[in-house]
């Protein structure tokens, strides 16, 4: 063997969440992706192009073994139990766990690096953070910022992950749970008691009900929530998860600007 005929990074890839497949796509490596999450709707034409072969907390074992991946990438302690099961069939897996927006800057350099496309990987990350530094500065801008709060789900509760609380900050709000955001996992982000939201008085609330259309006539019909500012001023919108709710390119480019985009309209309508 030459060093002409090493392999450059893994050709037959599993990617069992969204954003390992929308960043090999944005660096021109999708032949590489031989499989995909049945969730992944960026880019649109993956799930055209590539089978499907996992939800979030199970896949198709027999099904990826006969597409022969050299690399399964995954997210979070939650796939542990299918990467486990991979790894004893002799798969490579590797997981990341990435929560906040340093996190997802590494992990996407790292898989631009076993793909051989550190370099331009790095350009587009380059320029990912050119564009948040931009939000950023124009969010300290504001005379007053608004208070967010941002809603994973709706029954029970729960509150912004990591970085969409980090996104929240950078776009020129301010997350009404902040203490809940370091916690990781769902089940610790959970708000037992309406009230408590009501008494933080949030200017704005904002949805991502996971997989479900954001209904913002329900938030408002809850029960004392008529005085809230963001229901009293009509000030409930909706980000589809799929564009902020998954770690990767898309929190990072399309979540925060519409963040930003709203938050700059309440400041017009309130006059700041």
């Amino acid at each position: 063997m030459t060093v002409a005929d090493i392999p450059r990074g893994p050709r037959r890839i599993v990617c069992l969440t969204e954003e390992a497949t929308e960043w090999l796509y944005l660096l021109g490596e999708e032949a590489r992706i031989v499989g995909i999450s049945g969730y992944t709707v960026r880019p649109r034409r993956a799930r055209e192009e590539k089978p499907k072969v996992s939800a979030f907390l199970s896949a198709k074992i027999d099904k990826i073994l006969d597409l022969r991946p050299d690399c399964v990438f995954g997210f979070s302690d939650l796939q542990a139990d299918i990467a486990a099961e991979l790894v004893r069939k002799g798969v490579q897996v590797t997981i990341f766990n990435q929560r906040s927006i340093e996190e997802i800057f590494s992990m996407l350099l790292q898989v631009a690096a076993m793909v051989g496309r550190a370099d331009d990987g790095l350009r587009l990350l380059e320029d990912m953070r050119s564009r948040l530094l931009e939000i950023e500065a124009a969010g300290r801008a504001l005379p007053r910022r608004p208070r967010v709060f941002f809603e994973e789900w709706d029954s029970p509760h729960i509150s912004a992950i990591r970085w969409v609380s980090e996104l929240v900050g950078i776009a020129g709000g301010d997350d009404v749970f902040p203490e809940l955001a370091q916690q990781s996992l769902g089940k610790d982000r959970i708000i037992a008691q309406g009230a408590e939201i009501v008494q933080r008085n949030p200017d704005i609330i904002i949805g991502s009900w996971c997989g479900k259309k954001f209904r913002p006539e329900k938030v408002a019909a809850r029960e004392g929530w008529g005085l809230v500012n963001a229901v009293r001023d009509k000030q409930l919108f909706e980000i589809k998860s799929s564009d902020i709710l998954q770690p990767g390119p898309a929190a990072l480019t399309d979540g925060v600007e519409q963040l930003h985009r709203i938050f700059l309209e309440w400041g017009k309508r309130v006059g700041v």
